[in-house]
């Protein structure tokens, strides 16, 4: 049984992480999947959307604790990588580190739906996708620090971004578990819902992102994740030019034509 399962229906790519019994902590093979998943979400022109989750009562429990202390690093693996410090600083660039690289290019929404706990690199892991999804009952913490290592999978700079640096610096310093409905409230999570609705409210969502105009919103995506970036002059230059682009998509003709016939009968 792989660590990651990777399949897509209807146009969108499921994304599961599957290593139920180890509350799906990261294993060597996992991440190598992972990666392979998220260049073909990035490359195949069939996959309009992404969703992650984990398999079983937990999203992810990030580094595998035990692998930590077995001395085979921040994951399970069958090789021995603690030997030097280099050594782990190239573990994590090699494997872990390429997710939100390569997230990073994928101008398709990316949504993880969060069905049990995310904990520290697990939480980093749904933090880098654009809507987060929760289960009322959802537990999340940035438990770094209770094994003495530091957020090394990129929550230092996607938390604060989300919800402040003082109330990522709490999450950190603390190590406090908030659950659902809390972490919607802190931005932490974009929807928290029922448990027993967790999937049907997903797979509405899903479906609704994968029903829309592709390429608006993927230009869409760009503009709002290169903000951070650019000047409001190169945003708006940017922007004219998608807007020149989508304009001549059918898209756009058909949506334009049907909501004109539309207004017509009202």
């Amino acid at each position: 049984m792989a660590d990651l399962n990777y399949e897509i229906k209807n146009h969108i790519a499921y994304i599961t992480l599957n290593r139920p019994d180890n509350l799906n902590a990261f294993s060597e093979e996992m991440i190598g999947l992972w990666i392979d998943a998220l260049e073909d979400v990035r490359d195949n022109d069939e996959v309009y959307a992404a969703l992650l989750t984990g398999a079983g009562r937990a999203f992810c429990a990030g580094g595998d604790v035990k692998a930590m202390a077995a001395g085979k690093g921040f994951y399970e693996s069958s090789h021995d990588i603690t030997s030097t410090a280099l050594a782990r600083k190239n573990s994590l660039w090699k494997l872990i580190q390429r997710v939100p690289l390569i997230l990073e290019e994928i101008d398709k929404p990316v949504v993880a739906k969060i069905n049990g706990a995310a904990i520290g690199a697990g939480l980093d892991m749904a933090l880098m996708c654009d809507i987060r999804i929760a289960g009322e009952s959802a537990k999340m913490a940035e438990s770094y620090l209770n094994v003495g290592i530091v957020p090394g999978d990129g929550g230092a700079y996607f938390l604060p971004k989300i919800i402040g640096k003082d109330k990522a610096l709490d999450m950190f310093l603390t190590r406090k578990t908030v659950k659902g409905n809390e972490a919607a409230d802190m931005g932490l999570v974009t929807y928290a819902v029922p448990d027993a609705e967790l999937d049907t409210f997903t797979d509405e969502y899903m479906k609704k992102i994968a029903e829309g105009p592709q390429m608006a919103m993927r230009f869409t995506k760009r503009t709002v994740q290169q903000g951070d970036t650019i000047s409001l002059r190169g945003s708006l230059d940017m922007i004219s030019s998608f807007m020149g682009i989508v304009t001549e998509l059918d898209d756009f003709k058909e949506r334009t034509t049907a909501l004109a016939e539309k207004m017509k009968k009202k």
